[in-house]
């Protein structure tokens, strides 16, 4: 009899569009990749007609590919307003800050402080936070 090691499974991504009058909030958490995102580009299509700011809450992300950033990139470039990303982890935050889409969008904590520079801007002084 064999004994199989029991990893646990990825957290699946999801992807929820919460809206109010006076502002949109993106939840993303889980894994988010190229399987979700058809239902990404559509919550940033719905999000971008409510004409109003938009928050991208993070926070649970565990791992995020270069589609997502996409259709976030999208979104940075049909709202009027700088997008708010709510507490980036540091998987999120990295790519933010290689892609430079951290210079496009403020960074906030969860209590809509600014954060401080991530590690890669602190090791690049010629960088700058939103």
């Amino acid at each position: 009899m064999s004994t199989q090691s029991q990893l646990p499974e990825p957290a699946a991504g999801s992807v929820t569009l919460i809206a109010s009058p006076d502002r949109v909030r993106l939840v993303l958490s889980g894994e988010l990749d190229m399987l979700m995102k058809v239902e990404l580009l559509d919550a940033v299509h719905e999000a971008v007609l409510h004409d109003v700011p938009v928050e991208v809450d993070v926070r649970d992300v565990t791992f995020m590919d270069s589609s997502v950033l996409a259709a976030l990139s999208r979104l940075i470039q049909a709202t009027r307003q700088r997008p708010t990303f709510i507490s980036p982890p540091p998987v999120v935050r990295f790519l933010l800050d290689v892609t430079r889409i951290g210079d496009l969008v403020d960074i906030v904590g969860v209590d809509n402080e600014p954060l401080e520079p991530s590690s890669a801007e602190q090791a690049f002084p010629g960088t700058t936070s939103a």
